[in-house]
C-alpha cells in the first residue's frame, strides 16, 4: 500500500520520516482562502480534504494509480486561532509583528485538519486536532529579532515551535507534533483504520 503526502511542507515530511513511515510527496496546489464566515474547524478540515482529493484525482486522471495497488493520500492544513481570528502565514514583516504581538503573553489554539483518502476504494475520513499553546510575554526587541530571523514566514501564526520560537513557548496542552503541523499519533491511528500496516 502506498502513502502519498499531499503537501509541500518540509516539516510534515520530516515528522513522517522520523516516525519511520514510508511515503511519497505530491504537493497539492489549491486556493487556501477562507470562505466568508467559515469557522476555523471547518476551514482546516475542508482544506485537508481538498488537498488529499486533488492529488488522488490527479493520479486517477493521468493513469499513475498503479494497477491493484491501494493508495492513501494524506492531506493536512494548520491554522492558529486567537480571539476567534485565524492566523495564517504572515504576508509581510508587519503582519508577522502583528501576529506575534497578539500571541505574546497569551494562550492560543493550533488547529490541524487531517484527511485520508484511500483509492481505488472510495474511503475518506477527516479529523481535527486541537492543541493549546501558551506564549511568554515578548519584548519589542524579541519580536524584532525574531521577525529579522525570517523564521515566521511560511508558518501559520508566524512562528515555528521547533525553531527559535520554542524559547517563547511556556506550555503546550495536547499534541506537540500538531503544533509543528501534523498530529502524528492521531495520523497513525487513522492510517491503521484505513488498512495501512507498518
Amino acid at each position: 500500500m502506498r502513502l502519498v503526502l499531499a503537501s509541500a511542507s518540509p516539516r510534515r515530511a520530516e515528522i513522517l520520516r522520523n516516525a519511520g513511515i514510508p511515503f511519497e510527496v505530491r504537493a497539492a496546489l489549491i486556493d487556501e482562502s477562507p470562505r466568508e464566515g467559515e469557522l476555523p474547524s471547518d476551514y482546516v478540515q475542508r482544506l485537508a480534504l481538498e488537498k488529499a482529493r486533488a492529488i488522488a484525482d490527479e493520479n486517477a486522471g493521468n493513469g499513475s494509480q498503479q494497477s491493484g495497488v491501494a493508495t492513501i493520500y494524506i492531506g493536512a492544513d494548520t491554522t492558529v486561532v486567537i480571539d476567534g481570528e485565524m492566523l495564517g502565514k504572515p504576508e509581510s514583516e508587519e503582519d508577522a509583528r502583528r501576529m506575534l504581538r497578539l500571541l505574546s503573553g497569551r494562550a492560543h489554539e493550533v488547529r490541524t485538519g487531517v484527511a485520508l483518502v484511500r483509492r481505488p476504494a472510495a474511503w475518506e475520513k477527516i479529523v481535527e486536532e486541537i492543541t493549546r499553546v501558551t506564549f511568554a510575554k515578548l519584548a519589542d526587541h524579541e519580536i524584532e529579532s525574531y521577525v529579522a530571523s525570517g523564521e515566521p514566514f511560511g508558518k501559520a501564526g508566524g512562528y515555528a515551535v521547533q525553531g527559535i520560537a520554542g524559547r517563547y513557548v511556556t506550555r503546550i496542552e495536547g499534541c506537540h507534533f500538531n503544533v509543528v503541523g501534523l498530529p502524528l499519533a492521531r495520523l497513525y491511528a487513522l492510517l491503521r483504520e484505513a488498512g495501512w500496516n507498518a
